[in-house]
């Protein structure tokens, strides 16, 4: 999964040609942690939507700039919007269910 900063993020996720999901973590957060290589396989088998990872604590404005108040948060973006808001940490199962009209 790619890392995306404040300078990358117009192009990374605004400006994508399919649904981005973003991940809103830092490097202390336990569940952060825990979903993290759950989302990689979830990239890793679909095409159609792109996993990117935003740390907080490196990225603050991108954090305040999408109201993110508790992490783990994922927000999928479709044409520089955001579409659908995920809070904390789910079994893969549960995430794809959440996610799959982007799957």
């Amino acid at each position: 999964m790619k890392n995306v900063t404040t300078d990358s993020f117009q192009s990374d996720v605004l400006e994508a040609d399919k649904p981005i999901l973003v991940d809103f973590w830092a490097e202390w957060c336990g569940p952060c942690r825990a979903v993290g290589p759950i989302l990689e396989q979830i990239d890793g088998e679909t095409e159609k939507l792109d996993v990117v990872k935003v740390n907080v604590d490196e990225n603050p404005d991108l954090a305040m700039r999408y109201g993110i108040t508790s992490i783990p948060a994922m927000k999928v973006f479709v044409g520089g919007e955001v579409k659908k808001e995920l809070i904390g940490a789910k079994p893969k199962a549960a995430l794809e269910a959440d996610l799959a009209a982007f799957l």
